[in-house]
């Protein structure tokens, strides 16, 4: 599929000077420190040395004080408190953290993850009908909760007090729980809107030590786990979520915790610097394997574990469970492929909404990615389960996917997410109207360029320009993510050196050597999966490249390389 080039302008010419005099770097590096909020040289102080210290006080959050106060009341009266949280990444890494640090200071405490096929997502009356069961009062939920207005009417019937720790929207009704922290509420002035749902329960957790005065160290300790929900539920890694994942980076690779320490090695991760998109490929993918096709408490249990050799237990049975995630997506990939590629009236719509009772549950929101991914299009992918549709959606840049699931939400059981992924709930008899009034929304509001994949181009670099200094800078820019992504760079009117050449078993990858006119600097680089361009490249005409640079170790020693994102063919002779 082709893809459309943005390169972003120029940022503004004096602050560009500025920043290049008083840091010492070349306008490249300068305008791409602009581009990220960086305009002095206090702010960019800030941006390259996060410091836990910049982080906000927890108790600028709305109903913090609340919170806390009914923690201490359950300390004080030896309640029975339940940590309750979804079982995806962010919800399981939620509850490990909020869970190891109370059970450092209190022993009447228990977790619970509600089973995704049997109670479905957020809050569940089986949940609270556990809680009264164990003549728990307090249940303290994370990463959901903020839109259960009638189950927390349930549980106050029970006498079960909820603290809902959540970062989604909310609804135009809050809960009628105890205390309700999210950032998105309209009538909080938390300075961070972005937050993960774990980031709220360790701002939750930060008040309750500054209240008590405990050592903030005891929780610093599991700041890992809030590194890997921001990570996995990809959320901006600007502001607090920066620092947050920076200090969380920094754990995860001198000391993690011995759950995530089992999880490193099985995924081959060990002896290596671990970043964000080791996280997003290789770690979370496994603890969210468990809640897909097992159950979600056992992620948990192997993130609180405090013994080497049961962790290391737990994480080959999870590693199972990925493995067998794989197989699934994999074959329902292809199915949903096949069921558009033939069918040249699905093929011509906006948006993709497909639903077969047969898909796992468990892996239809990573078939909605791979999907946006080959069509570039909002996708819904439904399947059954307990006499209901059920789906996960995702979106294409700049497309707000919750506001067009809204606009059905009069056909739907519920629903909830971001602009970007959503979860669904309707009757299977609503299903054909909910794929018309969808599709008629995206035709409406999505714009023709948003239907195209998008690279966005920081900036333009002369191949010359990349060298150890500017990547030692460049480096220091990490952690990459939402907000603040890897840099892109464009270098135009390139040659082949003549010996870039096809590589790999089925010689489907390109491996690189090129250069600029007027400039002796060559440059090595690898193109995967455009192996089928070689002859432009080879045919002595000019051509435009847009590229990441990365480091290449090959015995021993260390270069610098472009990882090609895409090529422009529009130069002749």
């Amino acid at each position: 599929m082709e893809k459309r080039w943005s390169i972003k302008p120029e940022s503004d010419e004096e602050t560009i000077n500025h920043l290049s005099e008083v840091l010492n770097i070349n306008r490249v590096l300068a305008n791409l420190l602009v581009q990220r909020g960086v305009t002095n040289y206090d702010e960019a102080k800030a941006f390259f040395r996060p410091k836990l210290t910049d982080l906000h006080n927890p108790f600028l959050m709305k109903d913090m004080e609340e919170a806390v106060h009914r923690i201490v009341k359950a300390f004080n009266s030896r309640e029975r408190i339940l940590i309750y949280g979804d079982y995806d990444v962010d919800g399981t890494t939620s509850v490990a953290l909020v869970y190891s640090f109370l059970s450092l200071h209190y022993n009447h405490i228990d977790y619970y993850i509600p089973n995704r096929y049997e109670e479905g997502y957020g809050i569940s009356y089986k949940g609270i009908d556990y809680a009264a069961d164990n003549d728990i009062t307090l249940v303290i939920a994370l990463d959901c909760g903020i839109k259960a207005v009638e189950k927390m009417d349930y549980a106050r019937e029970k006498g079960i007090d909820f603290i809902i720790c959540d970062h989604h929207t909310p609804g135009d009704i809050l809960p009628n729980a105890a205390a309700c922290l999210d950032p998105k509420r309209p009538d909080c002035n938390y300075p961070d809107k972005n937050l993960s749902g774990c980031g709220v329960g360790f701002k939750l957790m930060q008040g309750f030590c500054r209240f008590n005065d405990y050592k903030e160290s005891q929780l610093y300790n599991l700041i890992d786990l809030v590194a890997v929900s921001i990570a996995s539920d990809i959320v901006p890694i600007t502001g607090e979520n920066r620092i947050l994942a920076y200090y969380g980076l920094e754990k995860l690779n001198s000391n993690p915790g011995i759950g995530l320490r089992s999880i490193i090695k099985i995924a081959g991760l060990e002896g290596r610097e671990i970043t964000i998109s080791d996280i997003v490929f290789k770690i979370g993918p496994r603890i969210n394997a468990a809640g897909r096709i097992d159950a979600g408490s056992d992620a948990v249990d192997l993130l609180v574990s405090r013994d080497s050799g049961n962790a290391g237990l737990m994480s080959k049975d999870i590693d199972e469970c990925n493995e067998t995630r794989k197989d699934l997506d994999r074959n329902i990939t292809i199915e949903a492929h096949e069921l558009i590629a033939s069918n040249p009236e699905l093929l011509s719509k906006k948006s993709t909404v497909l639903y077969n009772k047969d898909w796992h549950k468990g892996v239809i929101g990573i078939v909605a990615s791979r999907l946006t991914e080959s069509f570039y299009r909002p996708t819904v992918i439904l399947t059954e389960s307990k006499g209901l549709a059920t789906g996960s959606a995702r979106s294409v840049e700049g497309f707000d996917l919750y506001k067009a699931i809204e606009s059905c939400s009069d056909l739907l059981e519920n629903f909830g997410g971001h602009m970007y992924a959503a979860g669904l709930t309707l009757k299977i008899e609503h299903i054909p109207q909910f794929q018309q009034r969808f599709e008629q929304y995206v035709e409406d509001n999505i714009l023709p360029e948003q239907l195209i994949p998008q690279i966005e181009i920081d900036s333009l670099l002369h191949l010359k320009d990349i060298t150890p200094k500017f990547y030692r800078i460049l480096k220091q820019f990490r952690p990459f993510g939402p907000g603040n992504m890897k840099p892109v760079f464009a270098s135009k009117r390139v040659f082949d050196y003549g010996t870039s050449k096809c590589v790999g078993k089925d010689k489907d990858h390109l491996k690189l050597e090129i250069i600029e006119e007027h400039s002796a600097a060559i440059k090595q680089g690898i193109a995967f999966s455009m192996g089928h361009v070689v002859d432009h490249i080879k045919s002595n005409n000019p051509f435009d490249v847009c590229y990441t640079i990365e480091e290449n170790v090959y015995n021993g020693i260390t270069t610098l390389q472009v990882m090609v994102r895409d090529f422009k063919f529009e130069y002749t002779e």
